[in-house]
């Protein structure tokens, strides 16, 4: 079985963004793009560093990567709940955009720009569908163009994702599989609704010997913040919705903001704690 959880942002870091298993996340790519997009090659901007991390340079666990024609990619896994992540998810794709011209280039040099979200939470309201693709449309003619085919914004909704193993018919499934039945996942017994894909094979053998001791250490202190953060915002929603009663939802929710700000400063970094809160940068700043 898989001892680790490859959902938590640290293992799906190392998992898919290490250069040894560049092939794992060009699968994971190609499964969720268009098969006019498919890719061969790519190139890792930010790959895994253990050293990196503890200096305090990987607190947004997202992997940068471009292909050989010049497509660029955002991939990020997101096991908590966020209510802010549809913001989130477009503020980190149009930095990616931006951080492709450098000084002299010119705007017909910019490269089509994917941002691909996993997310371990419904996000995406009316729709039971678990891979939801986002583009620029012409809106008289609901239709997509060449002329603005610049930006795609993919979202896989892992707990929209129900099918039974024998209803799996396509890579993203047997992926979307791994990620939420890792659990269940015997290397030496895999399933041959899975087994047909060596990539999800190499994913379910390297997933259960990913981490050092040190970095496992990392990892479980990553799965306690994590839980601990989770438990925080559910009390300070609640409690702000209860104060709310009394000094209007607004300020009691405004303020539990702040509290929960306030308690998050110890063990996450001040741009995810803006992302959690909706609080922005300079507030939290303020509180320390």
């Amino acid at each position: 079985m898989c001892r680790i959880n490859p959902r938590v942002d640290f293992a799906f870091k190392k998992l898919f963004g290490s250069e040894e298993n560049k092939d794992l996340l060009i699968s994971l790519i190609n499964a969720i793009i268009s098969p006019t997009d498919q890719i061969t090659e790519i190139e890792l901007k930010n790959p895994y560093s253990l050293a990196n991390y503890r200096a305090g340079k990987m607190s947004i666990m997202d992997i940068k990567a471009r292909d050989k024609t010049g497509k660029w990619f955002n991939v990020e896994m997101q096991i908590s709940e966020d209510f802010y992540y549809d913001k989130r998810a477009i503020y980190y794709w149009a930095k990616l955009v931006a951080e492709q011209l450098g000084d002299g280039m010119k705007y017909r040099e910019l490269k089509k720009t994917f941002s691909i979200n996993i997310l371990d939470f419904d996000l995406i309201p009316d729709t039971d569908t678990f891979h939801n693709l986002y583009k620029i449309l012409n809106v008289k003619t609901g239709q997509a163009d060449t002329l603005h085919d610049v930006f795609e914004m993919h979202y896989v909704e892992l707990s929209k994702f129900k099918k039974a193993y024998h209803e799996i018919a396509t890579t993203l499934d047997r992926w979307t599989t791994f990620l939420t039945r890792a659990h269940e996942l015997d290397k030496n017994n895999v399933p041959i609704e899975l087994a047909v894909d060596k990539e999800i094979v190499k994913a379910i053998e390297v997933v259960d010997r990913l981490f050092d001791d040190d970095e496992r250490q990392i990892y479980e202190t990553r799965m306690q913040a994590l839980a601990d953060v989770e438990s925080q915002i559910s009390s300070a929603w609640d409690k702000g919705w209860l104060e709310g009663r009394e000094e209007g939802i607004e300020a009691g929710i405004e303020k539990e903001k702040l509290n929960l700000a306030r308690s998050l400063l110890d063990i996450l970094d001040v741009e995810t704690i803006a992302l959690k809160t909706g609080l922005s940068q300079k507030e939290i700043e303020q509180l320390k």
